[in-house]
């Protein structure tokens, strides 16, 4: 049963739309959410995936505002809450992402009207739904820099952005306000998921408004101005910034794109969504913002706005001091051309003259080419992918190389398909017996050079095993093994 504080219904009345009633937000705010995924098209089509799941009794209503994202209901009376989707060996293997249909709503906005950006800052980026999103819509080109100020919720954004083969980003753990300072109008996009009351979450956390406090809504909208503040100083001349929140309170919502608005009149264009997906006006404002209440769409409650920086504004603080001792050097080309040579010969993947290979120690890393001019501006947590370590004799190749470079094993020459259970076990951590295949597999099996190999289901990667003749030694890193793994 939901708990709605007294004080936020009055709140809440009085900031209702005249056309919405206030018993019908009541009544949804009691209803679940709908269950919603959004495809990876990093690792497969909708239409593709669509294909796969039906068999298995799911059905997919599309959300209009996604082209990717669908409502996901169930032939089988036994009832997929997260957990049981999340331990499916599609979500596993990063085929599609849980997210709600509403969070959806600022990534679209961000590439709507042929917007073009080549360098994108996500300023509050875990658990990484909107983050990954972005990286699918980039097609895994240009630079997308993801910042989580929790520290415990960076790892969580870390695994996601490996697990969905999320290639051209940059991870960052800073208070978002610092990124005006440290990279002046750097950026071409930026999104501003801002944190905030979340009184559009109580569909899925009944207790959500149970405490419910103005003063609350009010402290939070200082945090949220600075970050815009600092977001928009970061923002290049004629980019686009998103200002999101899954709040309903005008004070975090409305109030904050006026205040960067009465910061710099002469910077600041509103974007109107209206068009944005059909009936996007049922939830559009007079300033071109959707304001989304639960009832409109079936969803969580959410605010999205589009804002364009139409010139240069005043730089508030001088570039600090680059930063010294950046622990990574361009690779030599000796060993460029050893590594491109293993990963082309063992895994197909093909890195060009172009590529950004960076050495660190014994370890080789793929950069974002667009990432170089940062260097040295801030600290980074995470860079690119780890592509391999160096061996003794040779090279070793990292889990989230394979995850994000192989798209498709369908014609590889160095991977084996997996049946459902020889996939389940091998993300359980288990070896698998190589008379566990079929009789066709065995025999392709026993004239196959003895090594690292790609094993993968759908035609997809799971990971690298060590084909030792009677056995594949399962590789996956000790902390991607799980105990339980649907089929």
């Amino acid at each position: 049963m939901v708990q709605l504080n007294p004080n936020f219904i009055k709140h809440i009345a009085a900031e209702l739309p005249d056309h919405l009633s206030l018993d019908e937000f009541i009544a949804i705010c009691d209803k679940p959410l709908r269950k919603s995924i959004r495809v990876n098209t990093l690792k497969i089509t909708s239409d593709e995936f669509i294909t796969l799941m039906q068999p298995k009794g799911w059905q997919f209503e599309p959300i209009p505002w996604c082209k990717d994202g669908f409502w996901i209901t169930f032939d089988s009376d036994e009832p997929q809450n997260e957990q049981q989707l999340g331990n499916l060996i599609e979500h596993i293997q990063g085929l599609f992402y849980i997210q709600e249909a509403s969070s959806m709503l600022p990534p679209t906005a961000l590439f709507s009207q042929d917007t073009t950006a080549n360098i994108i800052l996500d300023v509050a980026s875990a658990p990484g739904s909107k983050t990954t999103q972005i990286a699918a819509l980039m097609q895994n080109n240009g630079l997308l820099i993801a910042n989580e100020y929790s520290a415990s919720r960076v790892k969580v954004l870390h695994a996601n952005v490996l697990r969905m083969g999320a290639s051209q980003t940059a991870l960052t753990h800073f208070d978002g306000r610092v990124f005006g300072e440290y990279l002046y109008e750097t950026f071409d996009a930026i999104l501003l998921d801002a944190p905030c009351g979340g009184e559009g979450t109580v569909r899925k956390d009944p207790n959500a408004l149970k405490t419910w406090d103005i003063n609350d809504v009010t402290a939070i909208a200082q945090t949220q101005k600075d970050l815009i503040e600092s977001a928009f100083l970061a923002l290049k001349p004629g980019g686009i910034l998103i200002y999101s929140t899954c709040t309903l309170s005008q004070i975090e919502n409305q109030q904050i794109c006026h205040h960067i608005q009465q910061t710099y009149p002469e910077a600041v264009e509103f974007v109107s969504l209206n068009n944005l997906f059909p009936n996007a006006d049922k939830a559009c404002t007079e300033e071109g913002f959707l304001h989304v209440w639960p009832q409109i769409y079936d969803s969580e409650g959410f605010f999205v706005a589009k804002i364009r920086k139409t010139a240069s504004v005043e730089r508030i603080k001088k570039q600090p001091k680059l930063q010294k001792n950046f622990p990574f050097t361009p690779v030599a080309t000796k060993q460029f051309i050893a590594l491109t040579d293993y990963l082309a010969t063992r895994f197909d993947i093909q890195l060009q003259q172009g590529d950004q290979i960076m050495q660190r120690d014994d370890e080789f890393w793929l950069f974002p080419a667009e990432f170089i001019p940062l260097i040295g501006k801030m600290r980074f947590q995470r860079i690119g992918l780890k592509l391999a370590d160096a061996l003794k004799k040779g090279f070793k190749v990292k889990h989230e190389a394979i995850i994000a470079l192989v798209k498709n094993t369908k014609q590889h020459t160095n991977a084996i398909e997996l049946d459902a259970t020889q996939a389940q076990h091998f993300l359980m951590g288990r070896d698998i017996e190589t008379t566990s295949f079929s009789a066709q597999q065995q025999a392709w099996l026993a004239t196959h050079p003895q090594g690292e190999m790609i094993v993968s289901y759908h035609q997809r990667p799971l990971g690298v095993v060590k084909h030792l003749g009677h056995r594949l030694k399962n590789n996956l890193p000790r902390d991607l093994v799980r105990d339980k793994v649907s089929l």
